[in-house]
């Protein structure tokens, strides 16, 4: 297989990706050290050129945005009563929510910030400008949560649920100057997931990378799950398009995945338990359904 075209595009993709940011901090310098002025417009300005470029690749319906999954503890699909014992619950700010639009609802939206439904998640991604080791247990058990809030199931089969969003962990840049930096990383995600009791495949973090050095994929089972297997990746020259090619690939795969092409109904709205009507209004004859 050939690919070198396609491999070359990407690569120069992220090279202007890193390369814009870089003419930020040359705009906008801070007094002492690398980076901007300002932090938090600093962190800003990275999710916002990644959210542009991202929104360059993928289908018309998914769109990226920022904010909170809602949960809501009500009935699902046309009967569904799989959450009658949980409480409503929502995540805590995401930087990044891959959605689909195109076929579900969302709650509230205010410019690109939006409180979204679990059913429509595609992905979720947490971004840094500098990757610091202190942030890969943290990171990796916030992702988690929040995959572990979009469980949900297909269509209107009571028992099969449908694929988890992906989940991902991405910087421009990475301070971790360990020795074997990649597989340091590795072990504190792994000290992550061992400490719950339990955990699925698609609860743990896919992709973990700093564009301009190194990434770290999450590698699906090709026969029957035992384990996560999880592979490192040191980017040689020309290979800046490995951290962009495994992200759209992890989002792509959730969005095409079978489970997904039968959609269930969100849960979106709840009435109070019963609450009936005040007033009989009667009634007007029909045919058909449709």
């Amino acid at each position: 297989m050939d690919g070198k075209r396609i491999q070359n595009y990407w690569s120069a993709e992220v090279d202007a990706l890193v390369s814009k940011y870089r003419q930020f901090e040359t705009l906008i310098p801070a007094a002492k050290g690398a980076g901007a002025a300002h932090r938090g417009e600093d962190g800003r300005f990275v999710e916002d050129l990644l959210r542009e470029h991202l929104l360059q690749f993928l289908p018309a319906g998914l769109e990226v945005l920022t904010g909170f999954i809602l949960r809501p503890a009500v009935k699902t699909g046309e009967s569904g009563r799989e959450r009658r014992v949980e409480q409503d619950a929502h995540s805590t700010q995401l930087d990044i929510i891959v959605f689909d639009s195109a076929r579900y609802p969302i709650f509230l939206r205010f410019g690109l910030s939006a409180v979204v439904p679990p059913e429509g998640v595609i992905a979720i991604i947490s971004i840094k400008k500098n990757l610091a080791g202190k942030d890969i247990r943290t990171e990796c058990a916030a992702l988690y949560r929040s995959a572990e809030m979009c469980h949900t199931l297909a269509s209107n089969q009571e028992k099969d649920a449908v694929r988890g969003p992906f989940l991902a962990l991405v910087s421009v840049h990475s301070t971790i100057r360990k020795k074997e930096a990649l597989k340091w990383v590795f072990e504190e995600m792994k000290a992550t997931y061992e400490k719950e009791a339990f955990i699925t495949f698609e609860q743990m973090v896919g992709y973990v990378g700093a564009l301009d050095e190194w990434s770290i994929f999450k590698r699906r089972p090709k026969k029957k799950l035992a384990q996560a297997d999880y592979v490192g990746f040191k980017h040689r020259t020309g290979e800046s398009h490995l951290g962009l090619q495994f992200l759209l690939t992890g989002i792509l795969s959730v969005f095409y995945d079978e489970s997904r092409r039968n959609v269930r109904r969100p849960g979106f709205t709840g009435f109070l338990s019963g609450r009936s009507h005040d007033e009989y209004l009667g009634s007007i004859n029909c045919n058909k359904l449709r």
